[in-house]
């Protein structure tokens, strides 16, 4: 059986209950506007200096996350937290990972089922830019947001 008509027979398809694309296993592919929201999210999400606590002018960033996952039913989202390298590696790990979990959280508050959303922090271990520069600090303190199909 193809249960949502999409091509794609239900024993192969990942994205079964969501009409997709053949060449995308049976899932849509996500909207170009739809990524946007989420890699702007790297750069909108803030949190208070040092602590995990999420600043009120990322609810609307993550509000448009929650919205987006209510439109990719068979999709899950992997949140990952990092920092820069100011401070212990072990205190940059709790951090990111709080930081993660407070994103989590908060779409929770929104309705997104947790079930559809993991969260980890990686610390510093995984920079963007240089953590010698102010700036380049301030790239490696991020939360980002990967959607994909379950499975």
């Amino acid at each position: 059986p193809d249960s949502d008509g999409d091509g794609v027979v239900d024993a192969q398809d990942r994205c079964p209950n969501t009409p997709g694309l053949v060449s995308n296993n049976g899932c849509p592919e996500l909207k170009k506007e739809d990524k946007e929201v989420l890699d702007l999210a790297i750069k909108a999400v803030q949190f208070e200096t040092a602590k995990a606590a999420i600043r009120t002018a990322s609810n609307t960033i993550l509000d448009k996350i929650a919205d987006i996952m209510g439109r990719y039913p068979d999709f899950v989202l992997t949140i990952s937290g990092h920092t820069d390298s100011q401070g212990s590696d072990t205190a940059n790990l709790e951090l990111s990972e709080n930081r993660a979990k407070a994103c989590l959280d908060y779409l929770v508050s929104k309705g997104v089922p947790a079930s559809r959303m993991t969260s980890r922090g990686y610390g510093e271990s995984k920079p963007v830019a240089d953590n010698l520069t102010a700036a380049g600090r301030e790239k490696n303190r991020r939360v980002e947001f990967e959607l994909k199909p379950k499975n």
